[in-house]
């Protein structure tokens, strides 16, 4: 049988997170740790998202550590990939370059700041999915 946990290579991070566009952002603002749905795109060896105005962008401003994980969900395996690192508002010019990414917004909003993330560390793991319950109840 399968090892039933494996960790994932950092090739494998990567396509992972190449293959998705939506995560969670942490970050850590007056004392209080904080984690926030954000789509993203992958450009190079960083992360890139929009924000608006608000406390990510004060966190980040403020000396932006951060951790960022993605999850996927399949029938028989799911992947989590976790990311550390820094991240840092982008200036204008580098900014604009963002418009060339996949980055999709959720949700009609004016994020006007453009942020990247540089991993530090990036981990994974694959997990084997079982699903007792779809075998407790018979099917319709």
């Amino acid at each position: 049988m399968p090892t039933e946990v494996t960790s994932m290579t950092r090739d494998e991070c990567w396509e992972s997170l190449q293959r998705e566009e939506f995560g969670r952002l942490a970050y850590s603002l007056d004392g209080e740790v904080n984690i926030v749905p954000i789509n993203y795109a992958v450009d190079g060896s960083r992360l890139v998202f929009r924000t608006a105005e608000g406390s990510k962008l004060l966190a980040i401003l403020r000396g932006g550590t951060v951790a960022f994980e993605i999850d996927a969900i399949g029938e028989e395996w799911a992947t989590s990939v976790i990311v550390r690192g820094e991240a840092v508002e982008l200036p204008e010019e580098e900014a604009r370059w963002a418009d060339q990414l996949r980055l999709r917004p959720w949700i009609r909003s004016d994020k006007q700041h453009v942020v990247a993330i540089t991993p530090a560390e990036i981990s994974g793991l694959r997990f084997r999915v079982h699903k007792p319950w779809t075998s407790m109840f018979p099917r319709p």
